[in-house]
């Protein structure tokens, strides 16, 4: 007979089976609900995560997009202070070649006065007097050096003015390069998408970085760019005025001084000529005088030599009537005759020397003094030629090259490009 082999098992109660099952079931019902609950949740948080997280990043996107615009906004008025600002520059630059051409020009009438004034140490003697013309090339000379102190200031001012610009246009020039950075990182943040390649994680991207400004320190600092190259701009347009005014003004005063010179040149030419007209009629006169006076001269010595030939011939007559003979030695009316005409003709003769000495005596001051109007005309002869020459010298002043001046636009408070010459004026003397 066979034997039933029981496996030994802990054997449960049907009622624990029961039981079991029961809570299986229980169990699974009760979770399927807590699923279910998870789900619901999941699926709302992921509807509302995914409604934030595109709203989220649309907001940024048009926050980045409104910050793009803000920032190329002050870059296109940075753009615009820029070129307004190496306009300037130009017109600064131009201006103070400007000056440093009329300081240069300014050389030639200082030679030119300097060389008159050497010219006219040459006069000699009575001729060598300060007359209206030495006073005149001294006041051109200190003219000319006022106009050459103010025209170096002025280019100095210039200069000094143009590395201020030059440093604000670096400022400006920075802080465009900046922005022009800056546009290009938040348009390629803009144009990132959930599609863009190699996204990734960062390390702490929320951190703030050092020496961070907050966005009014940034609006501030690109106004205050902005309006300090403004102001050095307007500065810089009042400065050309200045400079052109300077210009203008020291050229008017050097034209004017040119004049009045020129003016007292002529009058003194005129006035020498008159004087050397007078010394050629009073040379002429005097030569004249003199040729007569000669010619008396010889007559009264001609004169006085025949006296003397009668004085003889009176002498010789009364010595040979001392030897007549005896009561024939008397005085007789032809004795009485030849004393009268002896005595009178030593008194003839001693007038006539006493004449003759005093004839030649004017005979040499006529020509002594005949020798200084000669001197003199020459004296004068040399002083006209020097005044003369100094007045060829002179026309250089007026042959010149020209000179500058900028026209400013009172309207636009703008420098044009081209420089005008200024016309020169001549005051004839009439």
């Amino acid at each position: 007979m066979a034997t039933l082999s029981v496996k030994p098992s802990q054997r449960y109660q049907l009622s624990d089976w029961r039981t079991n099952s029961y809570l299986l079931s229980t169990n699974a019902e009760r979770q399927r609900n807590a699923s279910h609950q998870i789900r619901q949740e999941a699926r709302i948080l992921r509807n509302e995560t995914n409604n934030q997280t595109i709203w989220d990043e649309h907001d940024n996107s048009a926050g980045l997009a409104e910050r793009i615009y803000t920032v190329n906004r002050w870059k296109e008025m940075l753009d615009k202070c820029l070129t307004d600002l190496d306009a300037e520059i130009d017109s600064l630059t131009q201006m103070k070649e400007a000056v440093e051409q009329n300081l240069q020009a300014k050389n030639l009438p200082l030679d030119v006065v300097i060389e008159c004034l050497t010219l006219r140490e040459s006069r000699r003697d009575i001729d060598m007097v300060t007359d209206p013309v030495e006073e005149e090339l001294v006041k051109e000379v200190e003219a000319i050096e006022d106009t050459r102190k103010a025209l170096q200031q002025r280019a100095s001012d210039a200069f000094q003015h143009l590395c201020l610009l030059q440093e604000v246009r670096q400022q400006l020039n920075s802080d465009h390069r900046d922005k022009m950075e800056t546009l290009e990182i938040d348009r390629g943040c803009l144009s990132l998408n959930l599609t863009s390649p190699n996204p990734s994680l960062k390390i702490n991207p929320t951190r703030i970085p050092k020496d961070c400004t907050t966005l009014q320190e940034w609006d501030e600092f690109s106004r205050l760019n902005k309006n300090r190259a403004e102001s050095e701009i307007k500065a810089s347009i009042e400065l050309r005025e200045a400079i052109a005014l300077t210009i203008a003004q020291t050229n008017n005063k050097l034209e004017a001084q040119r004049v009045t010179t020129d003016f007292a040149f002529r009058k003194r030419l005129r006035e020498m000529e008159g004087f050397y007209s007078e010394l050629k009629w009073q040379e002429q006169n005097t030569m004249e005088e003199i040729a007569e006076l000669q010619e008396d001269i010889r007559h009264l010595e001609e004169d006085l030599r025949k006296k003397t030939i009668s004085l003889k011939l009176a002498h010789t007559r009364l010595e040979s009537r001392t030897y007549r003979p005896n009561v024939e030695l008397c005085q007789d009316q032809a004795q009485f005759g030849l004393s009268d005409e002896l005595h009178q003709l030593e008194t003839t003769i001693a007038t006539m020397k006493q004449k003759l000495v005093q004839a030649q005596d004017a005979l040499d001051a006529l020509s002594k003094h005949l020798a200084r109007i000669q001197a003199d005309i020459a004296c004068k002869t040399n002083s006209m030629l020097l005044d003369t020459k100094c007045l060829d010298i002179r026309r250089k002043l007026t042959l010149a090259a020209e000179k500058f001046v900028p026209r400013v636009d009172t309207f636009k408070r703008t420098t044009n490009r081209t420089l005008a010459p200024i016309k020169t004026c001549q005051l004839e003397l009439t």
